[in-house]
């Protein structure tokens, strides 16, 4: 399907001969002839690429009003602005405002051409881009079958059909964004934006102007987070590194339910619903005055906990055993032949958790795609170097050790690892390494292992 243009500008003529330029080249077009019919056509269906004319019949800048709209419905489409009264600073304040591309009447038919083409590969550019990080976070599953897993899945269900405020604790690569999609993709509100303010990335100096936006001098609009997210879904991320006197601010949104732009007079209503995350202690930063405790329990209607995947080992193999299917697709691959009962896998603490997890698989598909199980291994040995000191090492240096000592160092960190696997539990245990229950007590006994939670 051809991409869709729409032509605004007052003057039937220039209409025309912009129609008839684009329609040559394949595009379908859509006009409107003033302000008012404008704001109709990009309302009932926004456009892949708009140009408009700065003038039109309310105002010198009734141009940027319009790409200030249609900015805040979709920051990706790119617009074209054109003007027969420009200057140098007229082209600077409409590219300032989101605008792709600034031409002067009379301007030449082939640069205007041009600019339409690049205009809707940059957009067809980041349309795919968007399908692809959407398939990369709505195509990951919650994987596990860990006792917080189920519940968590369990949890998600419910929180779908709510509007409650969510605050999704947990270390950093835990899944805390991954989770907040998920409750969007089901929700009422699925069909209106996501929009992601990350916390921890701004400039402090720009937290209340991405919240809130801004009424600049010369008319043009910057919308802010609460207006781009309005009837959607608001995903405050690592929320913990925002100043004090900002949180103060957004208190008072959730209180009353409006707020006023940077340098603006009249209230802005607010329909949205509030995701936030932290991978900080909260209680912590509430004690040492860095969060505001009123705004944490405005912000906290639902807790969401995410463990550490070091308290749920048992879903590793599972883990592992999805990311190598869908990095093997990603990659046109066969599938990873990654053994999961690797002892480096449960020896290693995983600081940096699922994601962290989902990088070494990646690695070994890019290091080692076709390789066997031994070279694999490897990477994985070499790869989970920092596992702590006080385990036992299973590794090269086991070849300075008699064969006995040999063996029971590795046997020691074998049946350590299962036992993690398997929470300490050793019926589970002694089913998968394949010996009688009472066998494994009396293995575990003469190794020194004992019970492990």
């Amino acid at each position: 399907m051809s991409a869709e243009i729409l032509i605004i500008d007052d003057n039937s003529d220039i209409r025309f001969l912009i129609s008839s330029l684009l329609k040559d080249c394949g595009y379908s077009i859509r006009q409107a002839a003033n302000y008012n019919q404008a704001l109709s056509e990009i309302d009932k269906k926004l456009p892949d690429v708009a140009i408009i004319d700065v003038k039109l019949d309310k105002g010198d800048n009734d141009g940027i009003e319009l790409l200030n709209h249609i900015k805040k419905k979709d920051t990706d489409i790119p617009v074209i602005i054109i003007s027969g009264h420009a200057n140098i600073q007229m082209a600077i304040d409409s590219l300032k405002s989101g605008a792709f591309e600034f031409i002067q009447k009379p301007f030449d038919s082939q640069r205007l051409i041009n600019f339409a083409k690049r205009a809707v590969e940059n957009f067809g550019l980041k349309k795919e881009n968007k399908k692809l990080q959407d398939k990369l976070f709505y195509s990951y599953d919650l994987i596990g079958k860990s006792p917080s897993m189920l519940k968590l899945k369990e949890q998600i269900k419910k929180l779908t059909f709510a509007e409650s405020r969510i605050f999704i604790l947990g270390p950093a690569g835990s899944g805390k964004e991954l989770v907040a999609r998920k409750i969007h993709k089901d929700s009422k509100r699925a069909k209106k934006a996501l929009i992601i303010l990350s916390g921890a990335l701004l400039d402090p100096e720009k937290y209340e102007l991405e919240l809130f936006g801004s009424e600049n001098d010369d008319g043009t609009i910057h919308y802010g987070s609460f207006e781009k997210a309005s009837e959607g879904i608001l995903l405050i991320d690592e929320v913990s590194e925002i100043p004090l006197e900002t949180q103060a601010k957004i208190l008072r949104v959730l209180t009353d339910q409006k707020f006023k732009r940077i340098n603006g007079h009249h209230d802005i209503k607010v329909n949205v619903r509030i995701i936030c995350t932290s991978s900080k202690n909260i209680r912590n930063e509430i004690d040492n005055g860095n969060f505001r405790e009123d705004l944490y329990h405005r912000l906290n209607v639902v807790p969401v906990i995410l463990e550490p995947l070091i308290n749920r080992m048992e879903d590793i193999p599972l883990l592992i055993d999805y990311f190598s299917k869908t990095i093997s697709e990603t990659y046109g691959i066969s599938k990873l032949k990654i053994d999961t009962n690797n002892p480096f896998l449960f020896e290693y603490d995983w600081p940096g958790n699922v994601r962290e997890l989902r990088n070494l698989v990646e690695r070994i598909a890019i290091l080692s795609p076709n390789e066997k199980n031994e070279n694999i291994n490897l990477i994985i040995s070499e790869s989970l170097k920092k596992v702590s000191t006080k385990k036992t090492d299973i590794s090269e240096n086991n070849f300075s050790f008699p064969l006995k000592e040999a063996r029971e160092n590795f046997e020691k960190s074998y049946l350590t690892s299962q036992l993690k696997k398997f929470k300490g539990n050793i019926s589970k245990t002694a089913d998968f390494v394949g010996m009688e229950r009472s066998a494994l007590h009396r293995k575990l006994k003469t190794l020194g292992i004992k019970g492990i939670n």
